[in-house]
């Protein structure tokens, strides 16, 4: 009689164990503020949560409305420090939860939405003849002192003959998406342009910003009269200076 070899006991599968995991983290999280959770979330990803980053990868549905119960929450502790009679002013008796809506779901609104999508057309006419967007107004916040900022964008684009094209609304959505988040003007406009060159590839994007700063104007040497323009020249833009002067001599028309 031939004598049977032992059987291999498999080891459990490798999903097992991360599913298991994933219930124990989940079972961590309980009790824990949402923006703690959320926190972890990025942080496991060693990935970055500046005022200015978006982190919707790591929000999961139905938690925005979360987000905005802790933050009316905490923001009743702030009008209280403030010395501020919530409960018999009538002006201010729901205003935490009107300052956590206004916050998370409108003026950082950028931080926790994904990118809204740019659908691309070909250039079939095989475009490529200079194209000014604008003015578009934005409305932003100083990650210094959240504080109102106010403005209008112009968009320069010189397609090349295989670049992709974009509806005009959509570059309205995609700098709206990128203002709505506390920042520095600085930054804003080059990260717009980055999306604009990464979308588009055409030869050349500029990207003109005039805007108001209230930290100025409301606050600290109270100028109502002070701006600032900057503007961000990539490509043709910033190599043919003829390309540059026609583009800033047409939005100065405007």
């Amino acid at each position: 009689m031939p004598i049977k070899k032992p059987v291999a006991v498999k080891k459990p599968a490798a999903k097992k164990a991360s599913a298991t995991k994933k219930t124990a983290s989940k079972k961590d999280d309980v009790g824990l503020p949402l923006s703690v959770v959320i926190r972890r979330r990025i942080e496991a990803q060693k990935a970055r949560f500046h005022a200015n980053d978006n982190i919707s990868a790591y929000i999961q549905p139905g938690e925005l409305e979360g987000l905005v119960d802790e933050v009316a929450e905490k923001m009743q502790a702030v009008l209280e420090s403030l010395v501020i009679d919530t409960e018999n002013d009538h002006n201010t008796k729901n205003t935490s939860r009107r300052v956590a809506k206004m916050y998370v779901q409108e003026v950082f609104n950028g931080r926790y939405v994904e990118q809204p999508t740019l659908t691309k057309f070909p250039n079939v006419s095989r475009l490529n003849e200079l194209m000014i967007i604008g003015p578009i107004t934005v409305r932003s916040a100083c990650s210094h002192h959240l504080c109102p900022i106010m403005g209008r964008i112009w968009i320069g684009v010189l397609p090349s003959k295989e670049s992709a094209l974009i509806g005009l609304s959509k570059y309205s959505r995609l700098t709206e998406w990128v203002m709505c988040r506390p920042q520095i003007q600085e930054e804003a406009v080059v990260e717009l342009a980055d999306m604009l060159e990464k979308k588009i590839k055409p030869i050349g994007v500029a990207v003109v910003m005039d805007a108001d700063h209230f930290c100025m104007q409301w606050r600290g040497v109270k100028d109502r009269d002070s701006k600032m323009i900057n503007s961000v020249m990539r490509g043709a833009f910033l190599k043919d200076s003829n390309l540059r002067r026609e583009f800033l001599a047409l939005i100065d028309r405007k």
